[in-house]
């Protein structure tokens, strides 16, 4: 797909009025091509099996089948945006590989910030897109580890530690020591819910366990957040999680 052509998109959502805020959204970005909008998921499935869709903007309580359990059964997953009311499914909802979770009442300014990421990711890129099993659709990269390249799942990453000139990227079951700086690896995970915490730190959204205003606790370390980093974490993490019951 090139930069200038549009990504189909398809609204799925059973409440009228939500239904009518996506849809004036929508047409308001020049790169999304609106093309229907879905009151359940059996009948949107029915649209994507007739039809290619590039987006769907998908609430999670839906009659007949869930968002998230309707995102489960799908072979081929569109990009996918989950709008709703409860923030209490975030962890669950990026499991899914989800580009981003809107809390609604939805502000057009925090929809164009999560479709401006379908718009970056859309942009093919020769050094950075990684590739994937056809077996299992998992992306992974090749990185130089001791003069051999070594295939590394990206859902099996923990965090990536800074060394200067190299990374020491930190798996499920494994350390590997690569020559990529810690920038590069940013940069190369951007699209991958992976942030930045610390001038030495990157690490998978996915893994956290736990934060604070001050740490990053994984299953086996706790990272300190950086102090130039603690707004764009606390901004980042705000987005996943909103406990609504402290000021």
């Amino acid at each position: 797909m090139t930069s200038n052509q549009k990504l189909s998109c398809l609204i799925i959502e059973d409440e009228p009025l939500a239904a009518e805020v996506l849809e004036d959204y929508v047409q308001q970005v020049s790169f999304l091509d609106l093309k229907g909008i879905c009151k359940d998921a059996i009948f949107a499935m029915e649209r994507m099996n007739n039809e290619e869709i590039d987006v769907i903007f998908l609430d999670i309580h839906l009659p007949k089948l869930k968002g998230l359990e309707f995102l489960k059964v799908l072979e081929q997953k569109p990009q996918t945006i989950l709008t709703t009311a409860y923030h209490e499914y975030a962890l669950d909802a990026f499991e899914e590989d989800v580009i981003d979770y809107l809390l609604k009442p939805i502000e057009f300014p925090r929809f164009l910030k999560a479709v401006n990421k379908l718009k970056r990711k859309r942009i093919p890129s020769t050094n950075k897109t990684p590739a994937v099993s056809a077996a299992n659709q998992r992306p992974y990269h090749f990185f130089n580890v001791n003069r051999k390249m070594v295939k590394v799942f990206v859902d099996d990453i923990h965090y990536v530690e800074s060394l200067k000139d190299y990374s020491k990227i930190y798996t499920s079951d494994d350390e590997l020591v690569t020559r990529v700086q810690i920038g590069d690896i940013e940069s190369l995970f951007q699209e991958h819910n992976f942030l930045r915490i610390h001038r030495s730190y990157v690490v998978s959204i996915r893994k956290i366990k736990a934060y604070s205003a001050t740490e990053i606790e994984l299953a086996n370390r706790t990272l300190t957040i950086g102090r130039s980093y603690k707004e764009l974490v606390a901004q980042t993490l705000s987005q996943y999680y909103i406990d609504k019951s402290e000021d």
